[in-house]
């Protein structure tokens, strides 16, 4: 599930460091910046190993099958460079790019297995996609109405129903208002039920949060009012586009949820499968070494000043929250600088 911005225990050795050596890496320098966190918030992040976290497998299936088909359900209005930026995003999960890169921290997601040990596919593809332009169910969207559009899709035969290797991608435009959306959560992944769409598929929602909220679900690439007046500036987006690069965090999120506990009986700490802390839950609004303190830890930023911790096909660079790893029993990136 998707909690908002959290805490992070922060060495302060490392702070040290940071704060006083800025390292070249080429045509861009590693930077820490302090943001304070925005007002929702609780404390759930790790980035050292920790035996405080209790995250267990339960018996179910992990998104084994190769590859992993994406399909896509444009709900609302995009632009078609808003389309492309995500589906760049998506493809980057199996494309090889520059260190640090997305397919190298997919593989933090590739390390979770089932039962049988085998592990969550490498191979993810964007096998489908359909646009909802007419706001079939209306601006406004409660969670079951996520699953009729859904139904909508499948049974007009727009997307197909993989059973196998199939996961639905519902991404609604700035002007939906979705429920919970920016109160409570910025994306959400569960399963549909075959009472309402015919059949049992894994699937995610994410909105873009650029016309309202964009300092609870974009962070760091705006942040509140308050926090503005004081000094604090946010960072600038690696494309340009603050709702949509701060979805795409919000999407990486989901699908590594999703992928390692899709039908919400795998991977997850806690007792209550309706409310489980799962793999990205656990490092929320942590970005590299040194997160935590109101840091999200060590990015890059480029010449023009952009932040970045992941380079992407057709030379895109994303912002990536890291993930839980189940090797290290730590928050994980391909950034990381020890």
């Amino acid at each position: 599930m998707s909690p908002l911005h959290l805490h992070l225990l922060f060495p302060l050795s490392l702070l040290l460091i940071l704060t006083t050596h800025i390292q070249a890496t080429g045509s861009a320098s590693v930077h820490n910046p302090k943001l304070p966190p925005p007002p929702l918030s609780s404390s759930k992040k790790f980035e050292g190993s920790s035996d405080l976290v209790n995250l267990r497998y339960h018996m179910g299936p992990v998104l084994s099958s190769s590859p992993i088909n994406i399909y896509i359900i444009w709900y609302g209005k995009w632009a078609l460079p808003q389309k492309i930026l995500i589906k760049d995003f998506l493809s980057s999960i199996s494309t090889a790019a520059p260190s640090p890169s997305v397919s190298e921290w997919w593989r933090t997601v590739s390390l979770y297995t089932d039962q049988t040990a085998a592990n969550v596919s490498r191979s993810v593809v964007v096998a489908g996609e359909y646009s909802n332009l007419r706001y079939s169910l209306g601006t406004q969207l409660t969670r079951l109405s996520i699953q009729q559009v859904i139904a909508s899709a499948v049974n007009s035969g727009s997307l197909p129903v993989d059973h196998r290797n199939g996961i639905y991608l519902i991404l609604t435009s700035g002007d939906v208002i979705v429920q919970d959306f920016c109160r409570a959560v910025c994306g959400f992944h569960y399963f549909t039920f075959p009472s309402m769409v015919g059949y049992t598929l894994p699937y995610a929602w994410v909105g873009n949060s650029g016309e309202q909220c964009p300092e609870v679900c974009a962070y760091p690439f705006a942040v509140p009012g308050y926090i503005g007046r004081g000094g604090t500036v946010a960072l600038s987006p690696p494309n340009g586009d603050v709702g949509v690069d701060g979805m795409i965090s919000v999407i990486g999120h989901e699908l590594a949820e999703m992928s390692s506990n899709p039908l919400v009986n795998a991977w997850y700490a806690g007792e209550d499968p309706t409310a489980p802390t799962e793999i990205g839950d656990l490092c929320e609004g942590l970005y590299g070494s040194g997160g935590g303190g109101g840091y999200i830890g060590a990015v890059m930023k480029d010449r023009e000043g952009r932040s970045y911790n992941l380079n992407g096909g057709n030379g895109r660079r994303f912002l990536v929250q890291w993930l839980w790893s189940p090797v290290l029993k730590a928050c994980a990136g391909p950034n990381a600088l020890d």
